[in-house]
């Protein structure tokens, strides 16, 4: 078997050979040449997995190492018989922690009082649960929109609108999706920020870019109809904006989910796939490193709290703001980070 791998993917070398040749590259680098000879594709984000790459290869099966999938041409992949996966809920918890985080570090430069905050939060698949469970433990109420499980019948969730007219915070965790009965292509707009007028929430995008329309979220910014907002995924990455990076109180390079446990979830998985694509039996030991017995996130202070101890937001937008063309780099090489 011949694997094409994404370099960046963290925890699989050594781990992936098990498998059968493998072949490393940058992710945005892998071209249709490089895979005409695979069987098997392991990508993240940066690797637009369509027909113009894989067209003629032996690819059987593409995996992505992440929750998110809109990188892959899903439907002509169908077309062309060729399997996909991806990693559903292997970075929840981080984001749960990133969302906790950018409240606690809010709330230590005293631009907001934690306990008793209204949190909306948009899109309750693996993600939306994990932010839940952790604003809950910090004291918040919540609440939760998801049309396709309040379509279902489940009860508990509450229309967009509402959320805009009640929460304090706004944080959203779909998927980018244009079509179907609900697509979230720029779910917030201007429509949406309009309504946001009263209570004027704080915005939080850590799901994917186009699901904020950028410019609208600068017109409600300019006009006083939101607070502010913390901005991780961004429309054309890595080309993201620079009046929304420099007003947006933490901006950081889509960085949400990069905890080592989520790392090593996501790479886990993705062998796994595999392992269950071919029917093989083949153990595999990945584990994210220990933290030293000194260890901070954050090398400019010692914060009041343990969770900002462990993982401190400011430093990541710290170096975004400072550094917004390394927008790639800052993920590539991202610090050790534990939940």
């Amino acid at each position: 078997m011949k694997l094409i791998i994404d370099n960046a993917i963290p925890f699989i070398k050594g781990e992936a050979e098990k498998l059968g040749e493998t072949v490393y590259k940058r992710g945005a680098d892998i071209t249709a040449t490089d895979v005409r000879d695979a069987d098997v594709l392991i990508v993240r984000t940066r690797t637009r997995c369509d027909r113009a790459l894989l067209e003629g290869s032996k690819v059987r099966l593409v995996v992505t190492a992440t929750i998110g999938f809109d990188h892959i041409d899903t439907a002509w992949l169908a077309e062309a018989g060729i399997r996909w996966t991806n990693c559903p809920g292997c970075n929840a918890a981080s984001v749960g922690q990133y969302v906790a985080c950018c409240l606690l570090r809010l709330q230590q430069e005293k631009m907001l009082e934690v306990r008793n905050l209204t949190i909306g939060v948009v899109g309750m698949g693996h993600v939306g649960t994990e932010v839940v469970a952790a604003v809950e433990r910090l004291g918040c109420r919540v609440l939760q929109c998801d049309p396709f499980r309040a379509e279902a019948g489940e009860e508990g969730f509450v229309e967009l609108k509402t959320i805009a007219e009640q929460a304090d915070v706004v944080t959203f965790h779909t998927p980018l999706t244009t079509d179907g009965p609900y697509p979230t292509h720029h779910l917030a707009n201007a429509d949406f920020f309009s309504a946001c007028r009263a209570k004027q929430p704080l915005i939080i995008n850590a799901a994917r870019g186009g699901v904020v329309d950028e410019q609208a979220l600068l017109a409600a910014i300019d006009h006083k109809h939101v607070r502010g907002a913390i901005i991780d995924t961004w429309e054309h990455e890595p080309q993201i904006d620079q009046r929304l990076l420099e007003k947006a109180i933490f901006a950081t390079p889509h960085i949400a989910g990069y905890s080592a446990d989520g790392k090593a979830n996501g790479t886990r998985m993705s062998l796994q796939a595999v392992t269950d694509f071919f029917g093989l039996d083949i153990a595999f030991n990945i584990l994210p490193p220990a933290l030293p017995a000194d260890y901070r996130y954050n090398p400019f202070e010692q914060p009041t709290c343990e969770q900002l101890r462990r993982y401190d937001p400011l430093v990541d937008s710290m170096a975004l703001k400072k550094y917004p063309m390394l927008f790639e780099q800052l993920r590539g090489n991202y610090p050790l980070r534990r939940e």
